[in-house]
């Protein structure tokens, strides 16, 4: 796993004061030469996890290639913010997708690539929850089968945010939405459905598939790095909170993503052909509430009558991840 052996933490927090380290220890984006892949002047919400997301990402791809990067990116919250006509923040060779195809583009960019001979230029796809998980996971699918040579990257943030805060099929359960309102008699989007593409990635037994949250870049980079060092299909499904759809203060991102690693209800691992090869470890395991009350969308579970029912449900859930991906260090409960 992303081992680091750094020990200079910061009293009470998980942060890492990079002036301490020597310049080859220190993370692509605390580099002076860091790529800036997506610079400045977008037009992203304050605390976009997304913004975080793509540029920690991005930044360590084109690190682990020498800069010699192509991305094709989905339609959604990433490429409206980032590219509206006729300008744009992206400093590599991108192109725009339809909101479903961006994993059938790469494809058809890694294949002239092959052709051309030109196999030092990788190709990377992106899209949010809603492009890869909904409209686009019919092409993700085909290109898993096909193993080709793609990095696939997916910024959950939970919904169809830059449509106006919609349900997708990566919206938690309980969760509030424009479609999935607090009302009735089970308020929120309901259990049971959506689904979990990092398994179904696995479950294609493509060379790698990994999760990860802006909360722990070393991590992160780590991660995107190993995956540009092979050949063939790979998946990285990264969970970048969205102040705006998720109710949140805009200083709480990297809190909101951390919480969700620390309570079990996202798991980080990584997995080669089909088998979990590695997990981060919750270092201090908390209830699902810590992280639910600061969300505006499960205000409606902490009310005049807490629906201690639907909490429950989802601590199940998050205890089925700790147990399934084994997230807790031996003796820790």
């Amino acid at each position: 796993m992303s081992f680091q052996p750094i020990k200079f933490y910061q009293t009470g927090t998980f942060t890492v004061g990079n002036r301490l380290l020597a310049p080859e220890e220190r993370s692509v984006q605390a580099g002076e030469k860091r790529y800036n892949s997506i610079n400045s002047g977008h037009r992203a919400c304050q605390g976009c996890g997304e913004a975080l997301g793509a540029r920690y990402a991005i930044d360590a791809a084109m690190e682990a290639c020498h800069g010699k990067l192509i991305a094709a990116n989905a339609t959604g919250c990433l490429e409206v913010f980032s590219t509206p006509y006729p300008e744009t923040s992206w400093q590599i060779p991108w192109v725009h997708s339809l909101f479903g195809n961006a994993a059938a583009v790469a494809t058809g960019m890694a294949a002239a690539l092959k052709v051309k001979g030109q196999r030092d230029v990788r190709v990377v796809a992106q899209g949010g929850d809603g492009g890869t998980t909904d409209i686009g996971f019919g092409c993700l699918s085909g290109m898993f089968e096909r193993n080709d040579d793609v990095l696939y990257i997916c910024y959950d943030n939970g919904g169809y945010m830059n449509t106006g805060v919609q349900r997708s099929s990566a919206t938690p359960p309980g969760a509030r939405t424009a479609t999935t309102m607090a009302v009735g008699t089970e308020p929120g989007n309901a259990f049971g459905q959506g689904k979990f593409v990092p398994a179904i990635a696995m479950a294609h037994e493509i060379p790698y598939v990994a999760t990860a949250t802006v909360a722990d870049l070393r991590d992160l980079e780590y991660k995107v790095t190993k995956a540009m060092g092979i050949h063939g299909a790979r998946y990285i499904h990264i969970l970048v909170p969205c102040p705006l759809g998720w109710g949140t203060a805009s200083q709480d991102t990297i809190r909101m993503a951390r919480l969700a690693k620390e309570t079990g209800v996202f798991p980080v691992f990584e997995a080669e052909h089909g088998e979990v090869t590695a997990v981060l470890k919750i270092r201090k395991r908390l209830p699902v509430e810590e992280y639910l009350k600061p969300q505006k969308r499960y205000a409606h579970l902490f009310g005049k009558q807490p629906r201690v029912d639907t909490i429950a449900h989802i601590q199940s859930l998050a205890d089925k991840n700790i147990r399934k991906y084994k997230l807790l260090e031996e003796g820790m409960q």
